[in-house]
């Protein structure tokens, strides 16, 4: 059986202020990572934050209409 893994990879031109191209080559010096491996890490964060904060912004409105606000008023609701 024959298992061939493919992928397509795009390049992504950004301008960065010099301050922060420093920084990051700073990091990925100190880190021992490629630069664009930190870039990518740090992507894939904000994007799953942004995900979530869309996620909990069109499930708020049912959450208040249940009086659920807090953390504590979910776990009373659910035990």
């Amino acid at each position: 059986m024959d298992v061939t893994l493919s992928y397509v990879v795009a390049t992504l031109t950004i301008r960065l202020p010099d301050h922060l191209r420093r920084d990051l080559q700073r990091l990925a010096r100190q880190r021992g990572r490629p630069a664009g491996e930190i870039v990518r890490d740090s992507l894939r964060r904000y994007l799953a934050v942004e995900r979530f904060r869309a996620l909990r912004a069109g499930a708020l409105p049912y959450a208040r209409a249940r009086s659920l606000l807090t953390d504590e008023d979910v776990f009373k609701s659910v035990s």
